[in-house]
């Protein structure tokens, strides 16, 4: 992909079928408007890494059967209940688990980013998700004076990092305030592909203040314009999330049929801004 300003359609297509997809948790600016995209495209047999937890954006691939294996460490829609397709795609079985915890998620991927092939963290010592992650290896401190065990987090490399976010400038910077997560995401990414509200004729580089805020260019490989792109969701500094909507797909979810009718009339439905 020569050319990082593309369309939405393109962005999406450029997510093979049996990727590795990271993608943020509903705070740090969700691509809303590109995972309708990735349905639309018929995207199949994902290994979905959550960072460190996902909602709606899971569930509805989880729905769509486009998810084979989930990473994560929660998958929930908040104050609006449980993601029901997630739920019964555990009950079913329909896809792998591999349960985990926010830090070992975020050490997995600072590991990447580091050309590490694991991250040592302690937090998980004593859990019984030592038991089901065999990846998940406990070892002696090499260091300590006396035994000490601790956890060794393997690498985590996602073939793609997916994210939204409110400004790119016509180079190709993309502005993502503070949210460091994403910016962890790209750089342990091989490609990170952006939706974003505009591209604005400026230089991120020429201004000290937003400088520190700027995921440089050449971590970024695709750009899609999506205007409202997080929608239902909320995008920090933008606009905030549409109870309505998700309220609507929490109830709808609850039965397959459901969702099939939400997604057949509402799934791709995206509200004007308001005036």
């Amino acid at each position: 992909m020569n050319e990082p300003f593309i369309d939405l359609d393109a962005l999406a297509a450029a997510i093979p079928d049996g990727a590795k997809l990271a993608i943020p948790t509903d705070y740090s600016g969700v691509a809303m408007a590109a995972t309708r995209a990735l349905v639309r495209r018929g995207v199949r047999d994902l290994h979905l890494v959550c960072v460190p937890t996902s909602g709606i954006q899971a569930d509805i691939l989880i729905g769509t059967g486009a998810v084979a294996t989930l990473e994560t460490s929660a998958i929930t829609l908040g104050e609006y209940g449980p993601a029901p397709r997630f739920t019964e795609a555990l009950k079913t079985r329909s896809i792998r688990m591999m349960d985990a915890t926010c830090p070992a998620v975020h050490a997995g991927l600072q590991a990447a980013e580091k050309g590490l092939p694991f991250m040592p963290i302690r937090g998980i010592l004593g859990s019984d998700l030592l038991t089901i992650r065999p990846d998940w290896r406990v070892i002696d401190d090499p260091f300590a004076e006396a035994p000490a065990p601790i956890v060794l987090v393997p690498a985590i490399r996602p073939d793609v990092a997916l994210f939204h976010a409110p400004l790119a400038d016509r180079a190709g910077n993309v502005w993502i305030g503070r949210r460091r997560e994403l910016i962890t995401m790209a750089h342990a990414a091989v490609r990170t592909l952006v939706t974003v509200e505009r591209i604005v004729d400026e230089d991120f580089f020429a201004d000290e203040m937003r400088t520190a805020g700027v995921l440089p260019s050449f971590y970024v490989d695709g750009i899609a314009e999506a205007p409202r792109g997080a929608w239902p969701l909320r995008l920090w500094s933008t606009y905030e999330e549409d109870e309505a909507a998700l309220s609507a797909y929490a109830a709808a979810a609850r039965s397959a049929e459901g969702f099939r009718v939400w997604l057949d009339n509402e799934g791709s439905a995206v509200p004007m801004a308001a005036e």
